[in-house]
């Protein structure tokens, strides 16, 4: 349920009157946020605290189109005079622009939704879990790591956020939701002769609350009881041999290779050159809809904004257009985009798929990732059975470092965990391995897409684009799955090249 604090602010008769007043002004669209997003950091450092904030910021942002050009205007004021206010100086801003605009903006319909209210899937809001508890609980796992002998340092850190927002448009649309997600990492640090080696949990943020943190949706305590041993192994393990492997993928990696590869070049705005200046293009225009083989036939790839405990989740978007699952590689195939209401009305689409955010109340709405996820093979084996099928290889779990160009095509990526297989058994870790390919010859390798027992959501709370930037938390879920013939580099090697 929505906090009744939010509920209990003027937000219809607030938003009733920005757009009365914009109307009124020549405005024959307006839609208004009233947005309060409060986020929580706290991190230790062996154990102790080292940081902790609480941040909330609050306000309201008035969009308008007059004469297909675009207005905007915002302030943290909330109150019926500054949403007049608002509105008003966001139809004399459509009309200054106008002039110097490109395109007449439309926006494809969607159905009205009035009076909605939509909450995130959660048990315990983080907010009102006490300090102490959890300093302990984040103390108690730096504890558990530091322990062990491998273990010289631990870093631990949590992020939480709550996220309210109303929004109402000059259709009649009016929606109230209420989003939380969390983010935790530890980090076991071994210092030596050896140098300087990490390894950290393979945790991803996600859509739950506090919950979490206990043992009950991530066993957070098995996973501390296996670093120490893990991080030791990695100390110890050889540097990789650079050539042509296999690779065992893991969820906890491949989420971000998806982000990047598939996730960005499917950005319909970024595929027709709206992000050219800052972001880039993709390699994947929409002249190659329906034709572009992205990859092999056990390539599925959904977007949606259903997904329960989704970072990307909404029952609306920032437009009003209602959530929605989509296919956007299907068999191998490029068969969709992301759509925001103006992007899909520029390509002739009839409906946006619900793409669009703005991650505060000072910033436009624009079109945004929804969750990406490579789809399990319903009858695919476990992460046993994918090893057993390789010969010489390498199981790589978690992310790191990753690199890629401009167009999403040429890319480099690392992890956390490497360990070598042979006739399909690990039979030890290896550390410095990169996998480079480029995108079509990636996916065009996947060989083997793990079952529903493989199945993990990753991904990021960080995800930035546009000119002013904005941060967006997007989810991937993801099978591990086998790649066949990649070529693997040796990160020390390189870096001394």
């Amino acid at each position: 349920m929505v906090d009744a604090d939010f509920l209990s602010l003027p937000l219809k008769a607030t938003a009733d009157a920005a757009i009365s007043a914009a109307r009124s002004a020549g405005a024959s669209h307006v839609d208004v946020r009233i947005e309060r997003t409060r986020t929580g950091l706290l991190q230790l450092r062996d154990a102790k605290p080292e940081t902790q904030t609480d941040d909330s910021v609050y306000g309201i942002g008035v969009r308008v189109i007059v004469d297909g050009a675009w207005g905007f205007s915002s302030a943290p004021e909330v109150t019926l005079d500054s949403a007049k206010k608002l509105a008003l100086t966001a139809v004399a801003m459509a009309k200054t622009s106008k002039p110097l605009s490109l395109e007449f903006v439309e926006l494809v319909p969607e159905s009205v939704y009035a009076d909605q209210v939509w909450t995130s899937s959660y048990k315990i809001d983080p907010f009102t879990v006490s300090d102490s508890e959890k300093i302990s609980r984040l103390a108690d796992l730096s504890s558990k790591l530091l322990s062990s002998k491998s273990v010289n340092h631990a870093q631990a850190y949590v992020m939480y956020v709550k996220e309210q927002k109303f929004y109402a448009d000059s259709y009649g649309t009016s929606t109230t939701q209420q989003r939380i997600r969390t983010h935790g990492q530890i980090d076991a640090i071994s210092v030596g002769d050896h140098g300087f080696e990490s390894m950290r949990t393979l945790a991803q943020p996600a859509g739950y609350g506090w919950e979490w943190m206990g043992n009950d949706v991530w066993n957070w305590d098995n996973e501390i009881a296996e670093l120490p041993e893990l991080l030791a192994g990695k100390v110890a393990a050889p540097s990789v041999e650079p050539g042509r492997y296999d690779l065992v993928i893991h969820p906890s990696n491949l989420w971000l290779t998806i982000h990047e590869s598939i996730g960005h070049a499917t950005e319909l705005d970024r595929a027709v050159g709206y992000e050219a200046n800052y972001a880039g293009t993709s390699f994947a225009t929409p002249d190659k809809l329906g034709t572009l083989k992205y990859g092999t036939e056990l390539m599925n790839i959904t977007g949606d904004r259903l997904t329960e405990h989704g970072l990307s989740t909404v029952g609306f978007d920032d437009e009003g257009v209602a959530a929605q699952k989509w296919d956007i590689v299907k068999d191998g195939i490029l068969v969709g985009y992301q759509l925001d209401r103006r992007i899909a009305a520029i390509v002739g689409k009839d409906r946006s798929n619900g793409c669009a955010f703005a991650d505060s109340p000072s910033h436009i709405p624009i079109q945004r990732m929804p969750n990406v996820s490579l789809q399990s093979n319903p009858t695919g084996p476990d992460l046993d059975g994918l090893i057993s099928s390789v010969e010489n290889g390498i199981l790589i779990k978690g992310d790191n470092s990753w690199s890629i160009d401009m167009q999403r095509y040429n890319f480099q990526f690392t992890g956390q965990q490497f360990h070598h297989i042979k006739n399909g058994k690990i039979v030890g870790q290896l550390k410095d391995v990169a996998y480079q390919a480029t995108t079509t010859d990636f996916w065009g390798s996947m060989v083997n897409v793990g079952g529903p027992s493989t199945y993990v959501l990753g991904g990021a709370f960080n995800c930035g684009k546009a000119q002013p930037g904005q941060v967006a938390a997007v989810s991937h879920g993801c099978p591990a799955a086998v790649f066949q013939n990649i070529n693997v580099l040796n990160t020390v090697a390189e870096a001394g090249a």
